[in-house]
């Protein structure tokens, strides 16, 4: 369970975040600087340098967005330069794949965030190019919400790439494609110019998700623990029932891969402060505001819970809650996480991810009058942060392109680099790890400096 830091603040970690930018700085431009565009994106690091994995190009979003992110914090107009640039030049085939369940990833990363800053007022005003920001945001969004399964509850859901069937708890946070597209005012036309309602999508995805993806102790099957969350969940396409859980990258569907957990946890908190720039009139015809928030709360906080219990004190998981060869380690979750054990990976990318959902439940409960609960999560949030910030997590070797170390990618596959005389992955990044970094220690900072906070959809043109 995570030893808790109850005493933490957001400007104790400043020191350990300057430090970041610096390390990020550097691996940007090194990344930058060797990387050939025809081998595809960049994926994960091979002894300490960035390589391509076919499967899909679903991580160009966060190498182009990282430095956006970078400029954001420091000022240096250089990353701006090189997000946009490379945003302008190389994101458009992104904007319409229709095969992948991604949008939320590549382009909430990148034309999201230069609408963003944009709006708040970090670079200066343009219409025609936030009008094209904002084009691409309607079209993202859109491409994204026509992966479409409808199913026997009467909702539906934005299928993987694995097909029609295939709903995964990944798309819970790329989800934010569609709720950018519909607050720009957009919608999907379909057959004989049928309008169909990107909130609506938005809102039975999120359902779905939240009734398929995440358990709550009720029973469901034998494995049913509160706030386990399954990686995909099956459906028959005849007619559109649930089947089973399933999994592509954990262990098994009855354990909990903790990427996607992180997923969860993160994606649900933004989804409640999304639905605070709705209004009650929206959100009507879709149950309305309370039942509606009360869906996604209750999944923010099952995964939340199920994290801290079921995570090592200093907050950095094993790869998966039900991997084989943990019982090795013995009580694990007693004592910090150990990277180089020689038995499971740990999945530092999964702590980048799950620590700001932490942060961000947490805020939203305060701001909901539940200080008490708010501030547990995001201390737990400050707490997994800054172990993420030191060694041996943060890379301090000019050598390394990573920024953030110990991750995993496919673990079932055996695509991650293990260490010549060791038996397991460790000791090297990837870019979704990198960048979930990047944005948690943005939001920390921001909150430390009373900054604007940062959110993925931005402040409104009001």
């Amino acid at each position: 369970m995570i030893d808790i830091d109850h005493d933490l603040t957001p400007s104790d970690l400043l020191h350990a975040i300057k430090r970041m930018w610096e390390v990020s700085a550097r691996c940007i431009e090194s990344i930058e600087s060797s990387w050939d565009p025809a081998e595809g994106s960049p994926v994960f690091t091979i002894e300490g340098r960035y390589t391509a994995q076919g499967w899909t190009e679903w991580t160009q979003g966060f190498q182009f967005g990282a430095a956006l992110l970078q400029f954001d914090a420091t000022g240096d107009e250089r990353f701006l330069e090189l997000g946009r640039g490379n945003t302008l030049a190389r994101m458009a085939p992104h904007l319409t794949h229709i095969g992948v369940h991604d949008h939320g990833f590549n382009n909430i990363s990148t034309y999201g965030n230069l609408r963003r800053l944009m709006l708040e007022g970090r670079i200066p005003h343009d219409a025609n190019e936030l009008g094209l920001y904002e084009l691409a945001l309607k079209v993202s969004g859109a491409v994204q919400a026509s992966r479409w399964t409808t199913i026997a509850d009467g909702g539906g859901f934005i299928h993987s790439f694995n097909g029609p069937h295939s709903l995964f708890c990944d798309t819970i946070r790329s989800l934010r494609s569609l709720a950018v597209a519909h607050r720009l005012g957009h919608r999907l036309m379909g057959e004989n110019d049928q309008a169909i309602s990107l909130l609506e999508r938005f809102l039975q995805h999120a359902e779905a998700t939240a009734t398929y993806n995440v358990y709550y102790g009720d029973g469901r099957d034998a494995y049913d623990i509160a706030g386990r969350v399954a990686h995909e969940s099956v459906f028959n396409t005849n007619d559109g029932q649930y089947r089973c859980p399933s999994t592509q990258q954990g262990y098994s569907p009855f354990s909990t891969w903790t990427r996607g957990l992180g997923w969860i946890m993160l994606g649900y908190p933004e989804l409640l402060e999304f639905l605070t720039t709705l209004s009650d009139d929206e959100l009507e015809d879709f149950g309305g505001r309370d039942a509606i928030g009360e869906s996604m709360l209750r999944a923010a906080v099952a995964s939340c819970d199920f994290y801290i219990e079921n995570t090592p004190t200093d907050g950095i998981p094993y790869w998966d809650t039900g991997a084989p060869r943990l019982v090795l380690l013995g009580e694990y979750t007693d004592r910090p996480a150990d990277p180089f054990n020689e038995h499971e990976p740990v999945d530092s990318s999964a702590a980048a991810i799950a620590c700001q959902g932490l942060l961000r439940l947490g805020r939203h409960l305060e701001q909901h009058g539940d200080s008490k609960n708010g501030t547990y999560y995001f201390q737990a949030g400050l707490t997994v942060l800054r172990t993420l910030l030191d060694e041996p997590y943060l890379n301090t070797s000019p050598d390394h392109q990573g920024l953030l170390l110990h991750a995993v990618y496919h673990r079932p596959r055996g695509w991650d680099h293990v260490p010549s005389g060791r038996d397991i992955p460790c000791g090297e990044s990837c870019l979704w790890g990198d960048y979930h970094l990047l944005e948690a220690a943005l939001t920390v900072q921001r909150l430390a400096n009373e900054q604007p906070y940062y959110t993925f959809f931005g402040p409104s043109h009001d």
